[in-house]
């Protein structure tokens, strides 16, 4: 698996053939390293809810590439009203197992946050990713981590909108990830963080502080 950063909460996961985009806010982003334009041959993207700094540039990217959209239903039909090319989109809810979307997996789960907000697992290739989305700490994430067996979390640490690093380490136990990468830190002055220190705060999980734009080979 190669998972690239590219800024705030957006990622690139390209596994087994495929190539998954989540939260894609790349026009506007100051931290994304890439324009919208170079993202291509993108098999699925991944919204975890309808803020625009989320949203980003979901619609263009899967008018473009023909990607499938997974969101939650609001945030779906909300996409389409705004030009999502109708059989792109594909709504869902929290609380169910895996959905197989042409051989990659995903489920939504709890968030607590505003915007229609939802976590998303994805299985590919044999492994799972969580990404958080944004939320706060809530102490149901134990019910992540036992359902699924989580390789990978990308956990927000900016504090004032999400979970600040304090509660992200809580989080990072309560989903019993192997492998912890922050997120949406440092791109507006309110999230100002120090990754290398959430990393410290760890205790028996392997922490990674991403670089944007560059690939981490797993």
């Amino acid at each position: 698996m190669r998972i690239t950063w590219l800024g705030h909460a957006a990622w690139l996961i390209e596994a087994g053939g495929k190539r998954v985009l989540i939260d894609p806010f790349i026009t506007g982003n100051p931290s994304s390293p890439v324009k919208a334009s170079d993202l291509e041959k993108i098999d699925l993207i991944l919204v975890t809810h309808n803020h625009s700094d989320h949203l980003g540039d979901t619609v263009e990217i899967s008018n473009r590439t023909g990607a499938k959209v997974v969101s939650m239903f609001e945030n779906v039909n909300l996409m389409c009203s705004n030009g999502l090319k109708q059989d792109h989109g594909f709504g869902m809810n929290k609380g169910g197992d895996f959905v197989d979307l042409e051989g990659i997996k995903v489920a939504l789960v709890q968030a607590v946050h505003s915007g229609n907000e939802c976590g998303v697992v994805l299985n590919i290739d044999g492994k799972t990713v969580y990404h958080a989305g944004d939320t706060a700490f809530f102490s149901d994430m134990g019910l992540i981590g036992s359902q699924f067996e989580i390789d990978i979390a990308l956990l927000p640490i900016g504090g004032y909108f999400t979970m600040g690093p304090k509660q992200a380490t809580e989080a990072a136990k309560a989903v019993k990830a192997k492998i912890v990468m922050p997120m949406h830190y440092n791109t507006f002055p309110p999230i100002r963080q120090d990754p290398g220190a959430f990393v410290k705060m760890l205790s028996g999980q392997k922490g990674l502080v991403p670089v944007p734009g560059k690939p981490i080979e797993l």
